[in-house]
């Protein structure tokens, strides 16, 4: 069953509202030390002090097992019963990784998604996903269990830096491109400051939760969300793994230009449409040096994509602005030819 999706200007009252219709035996808060500094505030210390928390350290190298094992252990300690609820408070990592643990423990419990960056508000709080890396290969360990509620506001957004919200606004490009060419003439003829987030929110929200309504566990049409995402993973992992990593949104920045350079080549967009694409990506994001040497290594590591079918890596690939496609397969040396075409963009 799809979550109810709450937009608001006052978290604090629509999260009250929510539990009291509810009853739950008990209430786990789950932060990171940066969310409890920033966002929390935005919360009335009465409730804070009413219900128990967890704080877990920061970042995408925190998604693992290990960390996952303490929160279970917290859960345990606490004596949480299957009447209980986990909230989640803070970006992506701390909705995956929570709802990763909420959906496992005891067989699962309900849980409660309160995304404070922009990523995680376009993104990974709406359709269910839910996951940790493993042996630096992003989301590789989870399930599908829809979130009880996703309560949405932008007043979070206040608490982000430049680059974080940045990261987030690469979700929102993505989901103009693959459904919506009017939102992506409207998106590109504007800075990132300049972006009125209470419109772009919801309607990036709204993209997403649609696709993922009607294909819930990624059988069909729920690829195309992936634009972006197979050769943009693969560069994620890779920085991951070098101990230099690049936020999310920027390797998909990265992965929206070479998939684009895959669409020209499958006969789907025109050249002119490549440029239009990936300069305006450009202008947001800027250039990231990829060294020639690791290219076949970043290719390497499509082999681990999840859409793949019988060894062969499968793409979603925009069949024209504002529509996308599925299941289409892209060869090792198309993807090195890729990611040679986005380096040669520097020169």
């Amino acid at each position: 069953m799809p979550s109810e999706i709450l937009l608001t200007q006052d978290p604090q009252q629509t999260l009250s509202d929510f539990l009291s219709k509810k009853g739950y035996s008990k209430v786990l808060l789950i932060v990171d030390e940066n969310t409890k500094q920033h966002c929390l505030p935005l919360f009335d210390s009465q409730f804070i002090d009413q219900v128990n928390g967890c704080v877990i350290k920061s970042g995408e190298e925190q998604k693992t097992l290990v960390t996952c094992s303490d929160i279970w252990q917290t859960m345990t300690e606490l004596e949480m019963d299957r009447k209980a609820v986990v909230i989640n408070i803070g970006g992506g990592v701390i909705g995956d990784m929570g709802g990763f643990c909420a959906a496992t423990y005891k067989r699962g419990i309900d849980f409660i998604q309160v995304p404070t960056t922009l990523l995680s508000q376009v993104d990974a709080s709406v359709g269910g996903k839910l996951g940790i890396d493993f042996s630096n290969f992003k989301n590789h360990i989870g399930v599908f269990k829809e979130p009880e509620a996703v309560i949405i506001s932008s007043a979070f957004l206040k608490t982000l830096d430049k680059r974080e919200l940045r990261s987030g606004f690469a979700e929102v490009i993505k989901h103009a491109l693959i459904a919506d060419v009017s939102a992506w003439n409207k998106i590109k003829g504007q800075s990132l400051e300049s972006q009125n987030w209470d419109e772009v929110i919801p309607h990036s929200v709204a993209i997403k939760h649609a696709i993922t309504t009607q294909d819930p566990t990624e059988k069909g049409l729920r690829k195309v969300l992936n634009f972006g995402h197979t050769l943009g993973h693969a560069v994620e992992s890779y920085f991951l793994e070098k101990g230099n990593r690049i936020l999310h949104g920027e390797a998909i920045a990265i992965g929206m230009i070479v998939e684009t350079y895959l669409a020209v080549e499958k006969g789907f967009l025109t050249k002119a449409e490549l440029e239009e694409i990936q300069n305006y990506i450009i202008s947001i994001y800027g250039h990231v040096h990829i060294p020639s040497t690791v290219l076949d290594e970043i290719v390497t590591l499509t082999l681990h994509d999840k859409k793949n079918e019988q060894g062969v890596v499968l793409f979603s690939l925009l069949e024209k602005i504002g529509q996308a496609n599925y299941n289409i397969p892209v060869t090792p040396e198309l993807m090195k030819k890729s990611l040679t075409y986005y380096n040669s963009l520097t020169k």
